[in-house]
């Protein structure tokens, strides 16, 4: 938070000769040479604020969008976007500023809290919670207006929907908006990957996004900046060097008189056309008093070499030590600075700071702003190099305990700790370990990463060794999961852990194991705990891990008899603890996906959740078990059940800024329960929305993608639209290798509904038998859940109509066994389809019999639509009437095209008049507001 000055502090800042404040007000850079720019950026302006002041015909709507000035330093971006603030207050246009800096990447979100620190704290209470609404308690800590609140911390991605969401309410409700960014090249990553997503979606929006980079110094966090302004198809604004011409004008402003043309030239020469070089030239000429003719031209290179690198710094060094010394601190201290911090660091009383900040000013070093700040980024990059290394580590440790004590707050204290020495200090390794709690609140975890790393460097008390490495490996810190596993390894081998801190420890292990795919390794850990445990509840606490990455390990011969041990285990509990009620709900899943009878899945899902119910949002427990307790009632026929869950889940995500994997998964699996209720426009919404929210992940959100492909494909496919399903899995590459075909069974399943949807039976064959023998010898049996069973009864009856007939009487047995509706009338409709002769009309009779007992209009309509075909293939032309009419209004009603196209096919086969489609409707979330 920003400080109030002293009075002195004030008075010093103020105490500035007026002849030195006139003299460098006369030597601003002129935009010379730069109309096209400025044509370019008043167009922007008028754009985005609806009307025109240059007379030029521009739409009526307000438009935003990009600005992106390039250049080398001193080119004269800061001149421009200084232009473009002048011009935004003219349109009434509140315009936010910011400006990165080279020692201040490493404080996450600085630049954004530059842009909207100023702007909300000059707010009322009430008008800040009425422009943040449901965002303060994620936003609020971001920006630095409250502290961060107890409970989940957000990820980045809901840090950033916060961000987007306020920036928004802040133009639509205050009028149009200009952010502006300088030096954009050094802002910290955090903020400049908010600002490269941001400013990609501003087209619609009254904000035009202003910023200036170096191109040759952007880092790898801003490459994807430069990326986006090509993908928007904005033409960067490359700065080129001014002309001579443009030189010799600025020449005359800056001297007041007509120099030679010859002196002028040999200024182009050794400026190379840079406006800063050109500028400060022109103030060196004026203070030496050198008259601007052909014979002094020679003293000009001696001149410009005064003002960047080793010339500044000789020239510094001639102000003295006590110059040096504040100038040092400043550029130390970088944004933080003030008058009375700098003197602090420097050691200097008022007097000295005084008559230092003068010195500095007088030689265009420092500006004759209100804090010390430096005349050019060139300036500030010169003066803090030239510090002897010693030196700068001890000032930047004496920066940090200044802050601290200042009231700053351990975040901003950490940038200047990860400039110094590990030293084995406690007093610093708390202070990283703070900053890294306050990071990891605020949605910046790999800046809470750099400052744990850094405090284990340290390194900690050796007590104190044991709880970094544990909270290294955070899931809100993962970042590479092996080097996470590596942590915890190490943390579980400090003598004398507490048993709460090891019984941590080894479920974040298991869980990053299982982020590496190393699930066998995660099972064992978690086993090998449960040997040594003493404590009952420590032990079944590990058994419960223990179980729940067994239930997604490769170890196909273990699987039953884990199954068995489950089984055994849950009949002696009582549900009184969490821990048991987690148990309870992997025994839900077990019995469900093993195709026990659906009342025992059911009965054990209801005791997982309780009277409170799960949450989804607890780091020590995961959303893991809530996920499966969830997909347990869809597959026991219980769609709107598991809705209700999956909704509650959607809005807790939200409500603590979980806006990456968890959400998208949320929206996929929605998609999915869509799909089972037969709402199949509302499902592939869903289902897109979910693979949206996995793409902007990028490489985290990879089975987040995988697992909202597979439900988007299997949607399309049942709405009749292979192509397009097609299409989708060849741009995605939608096939093997799978990332892991243990966890997403599903995926292969559908791959293998694609291929027989193409008509490539054998090789839909050879995929989904491989899925089957692997998942019968874990004895998941449930073809509710994985139907690679009856889609491959009807892969095989082109090629052997025997063997598909037993697979099909298989799939029944299995379903029967398991005894939803869905699942039993989905087995006989297949059953039918694959048997020869008159039993075919009697099962498919069977299967709309049991199908309109189901949840499940989608699948009642095929139904219907066989059994009608059925009848009119066989002449029953009167009775094919019914079902084929009614089959055609549920397909319409569901969004099954594909089926209602089939359906009408039928109708004038058999002469038939088709009735006229029901159009799908949009269905509420269940116990949510409308998605």
């Amino acid at each position: 938070m920003v400080t109030d000055r002293s009075g002195k502090e004030r008075a010093v800042a103020r105490a500035v000769d007026d002849k030195q404040r006139e003299r460098e007000t006369r030597f601003v850079p002129r935009t010379l040479e730069r109309d096209a720019e400025l044509v370019t950026a008043k167009a922007a302006l008028d754009a985005v604020c609806g009307g025109s002041t240059t007379g030029a015909v521009i739409p009526s709507a307000r438009c935003g969008g990009l600005l992106a000035f390039t250049g080398p330093a001193g080119a004269g971006k800061t001149t421009l976007l200084a232009e473009v603030r002048r011009l935004a207050a003219e349109r009434d246009c509140k315009a936010l500023f910011a400006r990165g800096c080279e020692q201040e990447q490493n404080l996450a979100f600085h630049v954004v809290r530059q842009l909207l620190q100023p702007l909300l704290a000059s707010y009322s209470e009430s008008e800040r919670r009425e422009v943040l609404g449901e965002w303060y308690g994620i936003v609020g800590p971001c920006v630095g207006l409250c502290p961060a609140a107890e409970g989940a911390v957000p990820d980045p991605q809901g840090v950033r929907d916060g961000l987007d969401w306020v920036v928004t309410q802040v133009a639509v409700r205050r009028g149009p908006l200009v952010v502006v960014v300088d030096d954009a090249h050094w802002a910290d990553a955090e903020s400049l990957t908010w600002l490269t997503s941001f400013a990609g979606r501003v087209e619609e929006l009254p904000i035009l996004v202003a910023v200036a980079y170096r191109p040759e110094e952007l880092p790898d966090a801003a490459r994807a900046f430069d990326g986006m302004v090509g993908r928007n198809r904005v033409r960067p604004l490359d700065l080129a060097p001014l002309t001579p011409t443009a030189v010799a004008a600025l020449m005359r402003d800056a001297l007041g008189t007509a120099p030679d043309d010859a002196f002028c030239r040999e200024a182009w020469l050794v400026t190379g056309g840079n406006p800063f070089e050109t500028v400060e030239l022109a103030a060196k000429v004026r203070d030496r008093q050198l008259a601007p003719r052909k014979e002094n031209a020679c003293a000009l290179r001696d001149l410009a070499a005064e003002t960047t690198g080793g010339g500044l710094v000789d020239r510094l060094e001639q102000l003295g030590t006590v110059a040096v010394r504040l100038a040092w601190a400043v550029a130390v201290l970088g944004s933080e600075a003030t008058f009375s911090m700098a003197a602090s660091l420097a050691a200097l009383g008022p007097a000295q700071a005084a008559e230092a900040t003068e010195a500095l000013r007088t030689e265009r070093i420092l500006t004759y702003s209100m804090k010390p700040e430096f005349v050019h980024p060139l300036v500030a990059t010169a003066v803090y190099r030239a510090i002897p290394p010693a030196m700068r580590v001890a000032l930047h440790g004496k920066a940090a305990w200044e802050l601290v004590e200042a009231g700053e707050g351990p975040a901003v204290a950490a940038r200047h700790l990860l400039e110094t020495q590990p030293e084995g200090d406690a007093w610093v390794s708390e202070q990283l370990r703070d900053a890294a709690r306050e990071y990891v609140r605020r949605g910046a975890p790999d800046a809470a990463r750099r400052c744990l790393s850094r405090a284990l460097r340290e390194p900690p008390p050796a007590g104190l060794r044991a709880t970094v490495l544990h909270e290294l490996g955070a899931p809100a810190l993962l970042h590479d999961p092996a080097v996470t596993v590596n942590h915890l390894r190490a943390a579980l081998e400090e003598p004398d852990l507490p048993p709460e801190l090891r019984q941590s420890i080894v479920i974040r292990l298991g869980r990053a194991l299982s982020y590496c795919d190393r699930l066998t390794e995660a099972a064992e850990v978690a086993m090998e705990e449960v040997r040594i445990a003493t404590d009952s509840r420590v032990r079944l606490r590990m058994l419960m891990e223990h179980f729940m990455m067994s239930s997604f390990t490769s170890d196909d011969r273990e699987a039953p008899v884990l199954s068995r041990r489950l089984s055994h285990l849950t009949r002696r509990l009582s549900g009184q603890s969490k821990t048991e009620r987690y148990l309870y709900g992997l025994r839900a899943w077990d019995a469900m996906v093993r195709g026990e009878p659906a009342a025992t899945a059911m009965e054990f899902a209801e005791r997982a959740l309780g009277r409170d119910g799960m949450s989804w949002t607890d780091e020590q427990w995961g959303f893991e078990v809530p996920s499966l307790v969830a997909l347990t009632f869809l597959y026991c026929d219980r769609p709107d059940r598991a809705e209700e869950l999956y909704a509650g889940a959607i809005a807790e995500y939200e409500q603590q800024g979980w806006r990456g994997v968890h959400l998208s998964l949320g929206h996929s699996l929605l998609g999915y329960i869509r799909l089972w209720k037969g709402r199949l426009t509302d499902a592939e919404e869903f289902a897109r929305a979910g693979l949206q929210l996995a793409d902007r992940l990028g490489p985290a959100g990879i089975h987040a993608q995988w697992y909202a492909m597979a439900g988007l494909i299997e949607i399309l496919i049942a709405r009749g639209e292979t192509a397009a399903a097609q299409e989708l899995a060849v741009e995605r590459r939608f096939g093997k290798p799978f990332p892991s075909a243990v966890t997403l069974p599903d995926a292969e399943t559908v791959h293998g509904e694609l291929l027989l949807a193409r008509g490539m039976h054998r090789e839909a064959a050879e995929e989904l038998a491989a899925v089957g023998r692997r998942l019968d010898l874990r004895g998941m049996r449930n073809p509710a859940w994985c139907p690679w069973l009856p889609h491959l009864a009807l892969a095989a009856r082109t090629t052997d109509a025997g063997r598909a007939l037993e697979l099909a009487q298989e799939a029944l047995r299995r379903a029967e066994r398991f005894g939803t509706a869905t699942a039993v009338g989905k087995a006989l409709c297949v059953l039918a389809r694959v048997t020869v002769g008159p039993g075919e009309i009697a099962l498919l009779q069977r299967a709309v019999t049991t199908l309109e007992l189901a949840p499940s209009p989608y699948e009642l309509a095929v139904a219907l639509v066989e059994l009608g075909g059925a009848l009119r293939r066989a002449g029953l032309l009167s009775q094919a009437a019914e079902p084929l009419h009614r089959g055609v209004d549920l397909a319409g009603q569901c969004g099954a095209g594909g089926v209602a196209a089939r359906a009408r096919d039928e109708l004038v086969a058999a002469g038939l008049r088709p009735r006229r489609l029901e159009v799908a409707r949009r269905e509420p979330l269940s116990g949510a507001p409308s998605a």
